[in-house]
This record gives structure tokens, C-alpha cells and sequence, in this order.
């Protein structure tokens, strides 16, 4: 074993994808999510019905005992979901669904780091491309994940808590190429989709130290005609 990594959304398809990556490169893998990943060394399972102060603190609680006083690596946070929409129906609704699976996920991978993560580990956050201007057609989404660009440069400054010469960072995808999005947009462009595994092999890279971007940073991840780059937002 050459270090230890926890992945928040573990079992989604991104999240199993990173999990994978990381155990066939030797890693200690924690999941947490909302059901089991049988792939990783400890999987947290978490009640759907706690709210953001508890799943804070069970979270938090969990991580340590699952550690046994070990340090982290990496947190890797790619829990998330997708709701559309705009003023005019459920944007309460949506936003609150969207801030749960973004905001929560994200705020609590932040104290996990705060408390868990080594000097000079690593975290990452999941933005979203298309929210660095208005989204008026996913109005919670966007807000959401405007969200996670803010906490991710706020982490990113002096005294934000994090440990010594640790770095956060967030990606920005446009879209990713997961089996639900191939699902509802069968005729899009695969071409202009980011590979999970692609985003996967960037996360270990970054935990290696190799090509790590500036704390605070927000990388957006352009894939054209099957080519991904990376694109520091301004």
C-alpha cells in the first residue's frame, strides 16, 4: 500500500471509476455514499435522512474510526447529481436537491480534510463548466455548483484551515461520459465527453504530486473529438 484515499460518491459511476483506479494502484480506498461499494477497503454508508450539521458529524466520526489514527492522502469528492430547470417550477425544490449532492458533499469534504487530510494531501472538489456563467435553464444546478467554485477558492487562500502546503482544487466538467448520460442524450457528441477514466487517471497523477495545479484552482475539462484538457477558469 502506498497511501490512502477517500472518495465521497463512491458508488456512483465517476466515483466507482476512481476507486477502481486507485486500488489497482495500490491504495487504501475508503467510499462513502449512499450504498456499498464492495471494491473499496471501508465503505460508509450513509441514512438518507440526515441533515447537513449530522451527516457532518457521522461522516466525520466514521472517517476516523475507518483511519485508526492514519492520515489521507487525497479526498476525493465527486458526489453529485443533475436537476434542470427554471424559475418558473420546483426551483426551491431543485436547489435544494442540488445543494444537498454538491454543497453538502463538498462542505463536509472540507472539514474530512481539515481534520484527516496529511500535509501536502490533496483535495478535490466537483464544479461544473457551463456554471461559470448563468444557467438558466438548470437554475439550481448552477447555483450549486457556483457554490463549490467559491469554496474551492475560499480553501484555496491563506488560513482556510486546511493542513500545511495541502492543495484544493475542483474540476469543471461539460459533460461527463457516464452510462445515464448516454442514456438520455443517445444522439449527443460522445466525442466532446470527458472519459471517467480519464478524470480518474488525473485524480492519481494529482495525489502523486505529478502536474498538480495551484490551490484554489478551478479546472475545466475539454474534450474534443476524444482529446481532454485542461483549462484553468479565470
Amino acid at each position: 500500500m502506498i497511501g490512502r484515499v477517500l472518495v465521497y460518491g463512491g458508488k456512483g459511476a465517476l466515483g466507482a471509476a476512481c476507486v477502481s483506479q486507485f486500488k489497482s494502484n495500490n491504495y487504501w480506498v475508503g467510499s462513502i455514499d449512499l450504498s456499498v461499494n464492495e471494491e473499496a477497503d471501508a465503505s460508509i454508508v450513509l441514512p438518507r435522512d440526515l441533515g447537513w450539521e449530522e451527516q457532518e458529524v457521522e461522516v466525520l466520526t466514521r472517517v476516523g474510526e475507518a483511519l485508526g489514527g492514519e492520515k489521507l492522502d487525497a479526498i476525493i469528492c465527486v458526489a453529485g447529481g443533475w436537476a434542470g430547470g427554471n424559475a418558473s417550477k420546483d426551483l426551491s425544490k431543485n436547489a435544494d436537491l442540488m445543494w444537498r449532492q454538491s454543497v453538502w458533499t463538498s462542505s463536509i469534504s472540507a472539514a474530512v480534510a481539515a481534520k484527516h487530510l496529511k500535509d501536502g494531501g490533496m483535495l478535490t472538489l466537483t464544479g461544473a463548466q457551463p456554471a461559470l456563467q448563468g444557467t438558466p435553464g438548470m437554475i439550481g444546478y448552477g447555483m450549486a455548483k457556483a457554490a463549490v467554485h467559491q469554496l474551492t477558492r475560499s480553501l484555496g487562500g491563506k488560513n482556510s484551515g486546511l493542513p500545511t502546503n495541502s492543495v484544493a482544487v475542483a474540476i469543471l466538467p461539460v459533460t461527463l461520459d457516464t452510462p445515464m448520460n448516454r442514456k438520455w442524450m443517445p444522439k449527443a457528441d460522445f466525442g466532446t465527453w470527458t472519459p471517467l477514466i480519464e478524470v480518474a487517471g488525473i485524480f492519481l497523477k494529482w495525489t502523486q504530486g505529478q502536474e498538480r495545479p495551484n490551490s484554489g484552482a478551478l479546472l475545466q475539462l475539454i474534450t474534443k473529438d476524444g482529446l481532454t484538457q485542461l483549462v484553468e477558469a479565470n
